[in-house]
């Protein structure tokens, strides 16, 4: 099934049950309905349809709020073609694309936020934080920066092996697996503060 349309409210008139694309191309700035409203609707009515923004929004705060509605991908309109192809493939494989600037974008905003604080979580996100230990929180948010499993294994005074068991005892728990999905679902579910 392909289509286009021009914005989230001609998107949402062309969107049937019979009519399910399994990726949407997007842009943030659209008329009329734009592409944080657009996520949300479709989050909301087909969450198994993939999602990769395509935009030249590249702050922070929209990158951070894509991620937390949920998309499946975020590039810059400025990317290769070979990039476009990568997202697709992960995308078409029901797994996630992020293109090096918002990784680099979300691990600044995560190094700049400090360590999180578990007293302003929502009781979902509340019994996550708690579902893990002091030092899988600390180890949680130094993953969501660009240091190297060595260097947090420094940082931490801790052996390189024992880092890997925090690293292999999150991805089990949170069923991701790598480490840029780590971070996706720590900034998704505000396990990190950003």
């Amino acid at each position: 099934m392909l289509f286009e349309a021009e914005n989230g409210v001609e998107l949402k008139e062309k969107l049937s049950p019979k009519c399910l694309p399994d990726i949407v191309l997007m842009d943030i700035e659209m008329p009329d309905m734009d592409g944080f409203e657009t996520v949300s609707w479709l989050k909301k009515y087909y969450p198994d349809i993939s999602i990769l923004v395509v935009s030249m929004f590249e702050s922070e705060e929209a990158i951070v709020r894509m991620v937390r509605l949920g998309v499946h991908g975020y590039l810059s309109k400025d990317i290769e073609v070979e990039d476009m192809h990568k997202a697709l493939e992960a995308l078409a494989a029901k797994k996630i694309y992020f293109s090096d600037m918002v990784t680099t974008a979300l691990a600044n905003v995560v190094q700049n936020g400090g360590p999180s604080d578990a007293t302003n979580k929502t009781a979902e996100n509340k019994s996550l934080w708690e579902s893990i230990s002091e030092n899988e929180r600390i180890f949680l948010n130094y993953a969501c920066t660009e240091l190297t499993y060595a260097e947090i294994a420094d940082k931490m005074k801790l052996s390189p092996k024992t880092i890997d068991g925090y690293r292999e005892t999150l991805f089990l728990r949170f069923r991701v697996k790598s480490r840029v999905s780590l971070a996706m679902f720590a900034v998704k579910n505000n396990l990190v503060k950003i």
